[in-house]
């Protein structure tokens, strides 16, 4: 499969069919190993230009690169809260390749990675959760500290270090060193069902309690996206987070919301130099950017309030796993 072909389709971690999708845009579990007595990479993946490579089934929900920071880091992503899917995937071919290949293993600290935080189960598992309401309810920092204080870290789109623009935080673990695996993923799925009920309630009592202002922030953002000649990455973003919240809502079809969760990949830098195979300037890519989400949005109806009212729709904890 060309890279190319890769770009233009959309993997099954962003159809929004998982559980919670509304809350829960992906699940991811990530795994870390080393060549025993090679000496780590210690690069990142961008810098290097041979000996790395990055393997990824058809559905994009599997990926292993090779020499990044570490000589393997295998990758599942699902959509949806499926984190012990994702651990299944992975794991699976984890164990493939140990059949093979000779780890880098302490019988004491486990699996040897090139960054000591990754040292034990080499493992990272993290769900990207929405949570526009409770953002809006000015409610997020509270959660946030709840969470670290627990031993789990919260990160922003792009992972450390990085803003959480779009109302959109990564929720991950911390602790990779004496716990083991399904442990780790146990806690985590526990922590983020909590989260979950908490985004629902902050919505239903901006429904109740705030209807004007939810009704305004949804309304000046399909305004701004359907009419803009220029838009920034930020500023795309957090619009299409509200969209994303009026969709939720039912003030826009559900089959609509495809469309606005591909443009939150699809209007980024990179996204759109790769789309115009060539090099744009920040005032070119923001006209570019408009341009894109205004020929998508066209055939977007106007917000339904009537319907803003209703009681969001709650999807199940867990469904059917799915063959490879």
């Amino acid at each position: 499969m060309k890279f190319q072909n890769l770009m233009a389709s959309t993997g099954e971690w962003l159809r929004g069919e998982g559980p919670h999708h509304q809350i829960v845009v992906s699940s991811r579990v990530r795994l870390a190993r080393n060549v025993r007595n090679r000496a780590f990479p210690g690069w990142e993946h961008a810098a290097k230009s041979v000996g790395s490579a990055i393997v990824m089934n058809r559905k994009q929900t599997l990926s292993v690169m090779i020499n990044e920071e570490d000589h393997l880091r295998m990758q599942s992503i699902r959509s949806g809260l499926q984190l012990r899917q994702a651990f299944k995937l992975v794991d699976k071919v984890d164990s493939a390749l140990e059949a093979k290949l000779d780890f880098a293993y302490d019988a004491k600290l486990g699996y040897l990675t090139a960054c000591p935080t990754n040292v034990g189960t080499g493992m990272r598992a993290s769900a990207m959760l929405h949570l526009p309401g409770l953002v809006l309810s000015e409610l997020i920092n509270q959660v946030i500290q709840a969470v670290n204080k627990i031993g789990l870290a919260v990160r922003g789109l792009y992972g450390e270090g990085t803003e959480a623009m779009g109302n959109l935080f990564q929720i991950s673990n911390q602790t990779t060193l004496g716990e083991k695996e399904d442990e780790i993923i146990a806690r985590l799925n526990k922590v983020i069902e909590t989260i979950i009920e908490k985004e629902q309630d902050a919505r239903q009592v901006l429904i109740q309690k705030r209807p004007n202002t939810l009704w305004d922030q949804i309304g000046r953002a399909y305004g701004l996206l359907t009419y803009a000649h220029a838009m920034t990455s930020k500023e795309a973003l957090n619009l299409l987070s509200v969209m994303k919240l009026g969709i939720d809502l039912g003030a826009f079809p559900e089959e609509k919301r495809l469309g606005i969760d591909q443009l939150f990949i699809e209007t980024q830098p990179a996204h759109l130099q790769k789309s115009t195979q060539q090099k744009l300037n920040a005032e070119e890519r923001d006209h570019f950017r408009a341009q894109i989400i205004r020929e998508r949005l066209k055939s977007l109806p106007k917000p339904d309030i009537s319907k803003v009212a209703r009681e969001p729709e709650v999807t199940g904890n867990s469904e059917p796993e799915k063959n490879e």
